[in-house]
């Protein structure tokens, strides 16, 4: 019965504290308009679930065969993105949550928070994050991470030319454009009703933390400018990185070249990587060491690495 998948749904929604005890007849009616039903029927008895995968692919079955939804794994995942958007709490409601635990538990507890926060809205999903294949390799280098990224969802035919029969948008720019959040997304756009981001200020600009939805490490953030302006090496990128170190010392923080090819796959929008992770490199020991003159409280050093790597180190300014 639909009914049942459709509590469910909400139930998951209470038990991970997306919504609240008084929400639960606004948000059983919300998921009755996204799946077009008039009516609901209240189940008997405890309304268990497993997992959110099998409640959301009960939904959207279910949906495909009264043609509310399409056959493919595009329109799948664009529809059921679409159920958990009316779980998911609005932006100011998810920045004040962060703002409150950065202040009162630290900045820790907050990405902490977040993180989960990510998870359960299924902007992260963790079913498919399973998928992927990780092990660690020893090298002269050091162990090294490897690792085979099989969430990322692969186009089926039905969707691929799907999308080429869509009509062309500029809007969002690009996929990290903050005009993303709550976005319904398109055949050849990602569906993000349930994506939200927090607002920060590094280097007196306005940028914007959010998470990967496809995790290649322990809480694989990104760190975006608020406009939308190309990636540039410069030295204000430095300070944009020390700062936002300085907000979040437990994360680390990075940036891809601004180059075509061996840079970022987004050289559109400026942008770094970081997350609550030690990477090799940084483990790796410092095969000759020198000091600039003039600058002595700086450590420098040539790491043994396969690449060119140079390592300062210094205390906070």
């Amino acid at each position: 019965m639909i009914s049942t998948a459709i509590q469910q749904l909400v139930n998951y929604g209470l038990d991970t504290g997306l919504i609240l005890p008084d929400d639960e007849i606004y948000i059983r009616n919300q998921l009755l308009m996204t799946m077009q039903l008039d009516s609901f029927a209240e189940p008997e008895g405890d309304i268990c679930y497993t997992d959110l995968e099998s409640i959301l692919k009960t939904l959207v079955d279910d949906a495909v065969a009264r043609g509310v939804c399409e056959d493919n794994s595009t329109a799948r995942d664009l529809f059921d993105t679409k159920l958990m958007g009316v779980l998911t709490p609005r932006p100011s409601i998810v920045r004040a949550n962060f703002e409150e635990r950065y202040e009162s538990e630290g900045p820790q507890a907050a990405t902490d928070w977040f993180y989960k926060f990510s998870q359960d809205t299924d902007y992260i999903r963790r079913y498919r994050i399973k998928r992927d294949v990780k092990w660690v390799t020893k090298t002269p280098y050091g162990d090294l991470d490897i690792t085979i990224n099989l969430s990322k969802p692969e186009k089926d035919p039905k969707a691929i030319a799907a999308a080429k029969l869509a009509p062309q948008s500029a809007y969002p720019k690009c996929q990290l454009c903050v005009e993303n959040e709550g976005y319904a997304g398109r055949m050849n756009h990602p569906a993000r009703e349930n994506h939200r981001i927090i607002p920060l200020t590094i280097n007196g600009s306005a940028w914007n933390l959010q998470y990967s939805p496809y995790v290649y490490y322990n809480e694989h953030c990104i760190v975006f400018n608020s406009q939308h302006t190309p990636m540039k090496i410069e030295r204000a990128t430095f300070r944009k990185l020390l700062d936002f170190v300085g907000l979040f010392p437990h994360y680390f923080v990075g940036s891809n070249a601004d180059l075509p090819i061996v840079g970022g796959s987004i050289l559109s929008h400026d942008h770094f990587q970081g997350g609550h992770y030690e990477f090799a490199m940084a483990k790796a020991p410092i095969e000759k060491s020198w000091v600039f003159p003039g600058f002595e409280d700086v450590e420098a050093g040539i790491v043994h690495w396969p690449m060119s790597c140079i390592r300062l180190t210094c205390a906070d300014d």
